[in-house]
């Protein structure tokens, strides 16, 4: 059972972290048109035009994976509270957990996109990646105003590991906040 619970937490986990992406993406006006970023529009297609026909409302497109990242994230607590003690608790307080459970995925997000960054950077360093341009472009929001503190020494780039540092930081800080929930996340 444990196993099952295992696989349900992670399959929702990874499925918000794309609709997150997809809203990011969005939002950046990022390059749509290489082939991960076809790839993360395809797989939140259905979501995303699900909500799009329900609402009917265009000019709020880029909100729909977030919402929909939102609503996963909300109903993610009480399907795992059902398979763990066979039971269906709904409760108001699953809203905030909603929003600790994006914050909480969005930072496992930029943590894995730095890491991938920084992984394209020290293999391929000729040829340009299609997913190399979209993380550049994803990530250097973060990475630019560290850089302009931290300049690159002897051609070694610290702005992702000291971006690395300040996630370590905050998902402390939330677990001493929330140590209940965080944790459960």
């Amino acid at each position: 059972m444990l196993t099952l619970i295992f696989f349900f937490k992670t399959l929702i986990d990874l499925y918000i972290m794309i609709l997150l992406l997809h809203a990011w993406m969005e939002w950046i006006c990022c390059d749509l048109h290489n082939a991960f970023s076809q790839f993360i529009i395809k797989i939140t297609k259905p979501v995303v035009k699900t909500i799009d026909y329900i609402t009917s409302k265009n000019k709020f497109r880029n909100f729909f994976s977030l919402f929909a990242a939102f609503f996963l994230a909300v109903i993610k607590l009480p399907l795992l509270t059902l398979f763990e003690i066979h039971c269906l608790i709904l409760n108001p307080i699953y809203l905030f957990v909603g929003i600790l459970e994006l914050l909480k995925e969005t930072g496992k997000l930029i943590f894995w996109m730095m890491i991938t960054r920084s992984l394209f950077n020290w293999i391929s360093r000729r040829k340009k990646h299609p997913m190399d341009i979209v993380l550049y472009q994803l990530s250097e929001p973060f990475v630019y105003p560290i850089r302009r503190v931290l300049p690159v020494i002897n051609g070694i780039d610290f702005s992702s590991l000291i971006v690395l540092f300040i996630l370590y930081i905050l998902n402390n800080i939330f677990a001493n906040l929330f140590p209940g929930i965080w944790n459960r996340l």
